[in-house]
């Protein structure tokens, strides 16, 4: 038994517990503090519930997924149905993430226009905002929403249907050996035809954003234009347009598929031995960096759709105004507005490829990227 009394009792006899608190009851730098572990706690039960939440959601996507590739039937690669699934998930992915960027491409196509009608795009955006609110921001976004999902099933579907078409006509050992022209080619033959699909919407766009208060909407423009200039008023702009998306789409699937099968042949094992969400990031990644040499070589005729569908005159000619305009804007006026392209290019292509790869997963089919396997989906 000892001879001094506790400190417990000291305490309680004092009232002061610094007074009789030992040394060694100070926390060391490498003490854990106590009073942090109900923060501790919380962000674990957090993290818990995150995981649960992420699991039942994965549960619930699996079992839509099984649904819907049971009501299909099975799906055969190169078959109607294949291609019918490629065309709605081009729709799905070119049409909903170029509407999420309108105001990006709103302030980007009044620069192009204009060139000194704001400093920056923030200062763009903040005047747009000021002046009609946020409906003004997203000035566009109905032709934007219909042309561009037009133009991503047109896409899409017609890429995956030259691809294979192509590829037969080289035989495999060709197909092989020059892919990269095969990915070309059909690339440029999809675009080709999604172009037409696309110019009435692009030429109803540009004008509403350059040209405010212009038409009330789609249909008001297409039917306007119409009324003034004929069917020809909506495809003035084929030509740059081509001249536009062609070079873009064929860099777009070329660097796509080229990294893709960068990424795997540098990541251990192969692209069987990883799950869906690692296989649709192997596909934002390849999808974003594409999206960079995209917008880098498509810009100058972005420039000039903008300016051509803004500034021809009735009955002027395509080599006239496209010299006319290089005339006023010049070499350097071709890059106007580039950075904020790449960054909404970049975003855009990454999302496509994402969205378009997840559905295709949805339906049991395999994603984009490499050389794609000639048996048929067993479900």
């Amino acid at each position: 038994m000892s001879l001094f009394p506790r400190q417990e009792t000291l305490q309680h006899t004092f009232g002061n517990p610094a007074l009789f608190r030992r040394a060694h009851d100070k926390p060391t730098p490498y003490q854990a503090r106590p009073e942090l572990y109900g923060a501790y706690s919380i962000v674990d039960d957090a993290k818990d519930k995150a995981h649960k939440l992420s699991a039942e959601a994965q549960a619930e996507i699996d079992r839509a997924s099984q649904k819907a590739q049971a009501k299909v039937g099975g799906i055969e690669l190169y078959s109607g149905k294949y291609y019918a699934a490629c065309t709605f998930g081009g729709l799905m992915a070119c049409g909903l993430t170029h509407a999420a960027v309108t105001p990006l491409d709103f302030v980007k196509t009044r620069r192009q226009v204009d060139s000194k009608i704001y400093k920056s795009n923030i200062q763009g955006w903040k005047m747009i905002y000021r002046a009609q609110g946020l409906r003004g921001i997203f000035t566009g976004w109905s032709p934007t929403l219909f042309g561009y999902s037009a133009q991503g099933a047109f896409k899409y579907g017609w890429y995956e249907f030259f691809k294979k078409k192509y590829s037969d006509l080289a035989g495999p050992e060709a197909a092989h050996k020059y892919k990269t022209v095969l990915y070309l080619s059909a690339s440029a033959s999809a675009e080709f035809l999604a172009d037409i699909a696309l110019c009435p919407f692009e030429a109803v766009k540009v004008r509403m954003q350059g040209q405010p208060g212009s038409y009330t909407g789609t249909v008001n423009g297409i039917s306007t234009i119409m009324a003034k200039e004929g069917i020809g008023g909506l495809y003035k702009g084929l030509y740059p347009l081509w001249g536009r998306q062609i070079p873009y789409t064929m860099m777009k699937f070329a660097s796509f598929e080229t990294i893709v099968e960068m990424i795997y042949d540098r990541l251990p094992g192969s692209k069987a031995d990883y799950n869906k969400l690692q296989q649709t990031g192997v596909s934002f990644t390849a999808g974003y960096l594409a999206g960079i040499l995209c917008a880098i070589v498509s810009h100058p005729a972005d420039v000039m759709v903008s300016k051509l569908n803004a500034y021809r005159k009735a009955g002027e000619g395509f080599g006239a105004v496209m010299s006319r305009i290089y005339g006023d804007i010049g070499f350097r006026g071709l890059w106007n507005g580039l950075p904020l392209r790449i960054v909404m290019i970049g975003t855009l292509t990454g999302l496509q490829w994402l969205l378009y790869d997840s559905f295709k997963i949805f339906m049991g089919l395999p994603t984009t990227g490499g050389p794609a396997p000639a048996e048929k989906i067993k479900h």
